[in-house]
């Protein structure tokens, strides 16, 4: 089914249109880096001709580990990636986790981000909703798929449509998610266009003990599937060397593999698009 369309900045998701990306780092590591990732992403993207939405955060306010890095912080953060969009000319997207963040972010970036842990936080979601930009709601890790009705009628009781869903994974046991295709089209039906996350799919929350682990060899076959059974747009977290990322560097794509991952999802997408005329 056709989902609605939501543009962010020049970006557009939904309508039938091919899967649009949000990609970038997964914690504002540097100025430096982020230019370097997103320089990257852009050319990519461009090759292909897709649009992209640039991510990073300027807080991981859930680390396992009260020692883990965490970002810049707001002002900080918020600036270097608004800095870093607007020279690279791609519009931005960022985690927000207090209401009082949503007003604040919205200055800076073209779409907030509600992480999974917070997708039935009433306040935040109100407070998203309010600002008027796009809104991009992961679906919690103890959520049904249809269970996220609930926060997209939230966001659209501020009179706010524009609002997006993701998939990231759903717990199964300890230390596992597993990713529930069936999840994908349930969502979709709900008129909104429905992201798949690549990389968080793949986690294992704590599965290193004071740090979360991943099994990055699954993202691709994942996205394939992902974009097989249809989706709006896919969401991947990157870094030059993963293994050296201050954060989910085990479930990051490296730098260096993006262009073909981006091209394998293209050709799923377009076969998928083409089945469902």
């Amino acid at each position: 089914m056709r989902t609605r369309e939501v543009r962010v900045g020049s970006v557009v998701f939904g309508g039938g249109r091919p899967a649009a990306f949000i990609g970038g780092p997964c914690v504002i590591e540097s100025e430096a880096l982020l230019r370097r990732v997103g320089r990257e992403l852009k050319k990519a993207c461009a090759a292909l001709k897709v649009g992209l939405v640039l991510k990073s955060s300027f807080d991981k306010a859930n680390r396992t580990s009260v020692r883990s890095f965490r970002g810049p912080g707001l002002e900080d953060g918020l600036r270097i990636l608004a800095k870093v969009g607007a020279e690279l000319g791609v519009p931005t997207v960022t985690d927000v986790h207090l209401p009082e963040q949503a007003e604040v972010a919205a200055r800076y970036v073209d779409m907030l981000q509600v992480p999974a842990f917070l997708s039935r936080q009433t306040d935040l979601l109100l407070a998203c909703g309010r600002t008027g930009k796009a809104v991009n709601v992961k679906k919690g890790q103890f959520l049904a798929p249809h269970d996220m009705r609930h926060a997209v009628e939230k966001i659209e009781s501020t009179g706010n449509r524009r609002v997006l869903l993701t998939e990231r994974g759903t717990f199964f046991g300890y230390g596992s998610l597993v990713v529930d295709m069936r999840s994908l089209k349930v969502m979709r039906e709900l008129g909104v266009p429905v992201i798949h996350d690549a990389t968080h799919c793949v986690q294992q929350p704590g599965g290193r003990g004071a740090t979360t682990g991943g099994q990055r060899e699954f993202v691709r076959p994942l996205a394939r599937a992902a974009a097989a059974v249809g989706v709006d747009g896919v969401f991947f977290e990157t870094h030059p060397d993963p293994d050296k990322a201050l954060s989910d560097g085990p479930n990051s794509l490296k730098l260096s593999d993006v262009p073909s991952f981006l091209r394998e999802v293209r050709r799923f997408d377009a076969l998928s698009k083409e089945v469902s005329r």
